[in-house]
Parts: C-alpha cells; structure tokens; sequence
C-alpha cells in the first residue's frame, strides 16, 4: 500500500524525516519497501506581485511588468497574457538574485 505523509500526518502525530519514520516503521514490523519524493525542487523559484504591467515600448506581444519580489521591486520583460497588476506569479529568480 502506498500512503503520503500528509495523509499519515492526519493520524499520527510525528515530526521525523521520511528516512527516520521508515526506519521506524520498519522496527515496529512493518514493512516499508521504499519512501519516494514526489516533486522537484524549487530552488530559485519565488511569488511575486505584479504592481504594473505596460505594454512594451519595442515588441508587441511583450508587457514591461514592475513585480514585487519579497526582496524589492525589479522590472521584468514577460510574454504571458493570462495576468493582470495585482496578481501574485511565479517568478524564477536565479541566485543570488532574489536570495
């Protein structure tokens, strides 16, 4: 049987890492063939607020977006059209950028 911890969460109360709770697990007699790790890793990704989005002086399908980053405002040059200032967005922010 495959169970998430979020589901084991909701009824036992624990706070180990996944290793340690399957070792545990395991001298309780309980079998765990393996602990997966569902999902990547979102290191440099940030949500960001967009303030104000300008169509872009040069292209026509660019918007000239000033965001707020949890670290301060920066102006971004974005493709997308499927948003509006106020709206909270996924911005990739390679370090030390936005760190």
């Amino acid at each position: 049987m495959k169970v998430t911890l979020n589901w084991l969460r909701r009824y036992v109360d624990f706070d180990w890492p996944p290793d340690e709770l399957a070792g545990r697990l395991t001298m309780l007699g309980l079998e765990v063939e393996g602990v997966q790790k569902l999902g990547g890793d979102f290191d440099g990704i940030v949500v960001a607020q967009v303030i104000t989005r300008d169509k872009h002086p040069n292209a026509d399908k660019l918007s000239l977006c000033r965001v707020q980053d949890g670290k301060g405002e920066r102006q971004i040059v974005c493709g997308a059209q499927n948003f509006k200032a106020g709206d909270k967005v996924r911005l990739f922010c390679p370090a030390p950028r936005c760190h």
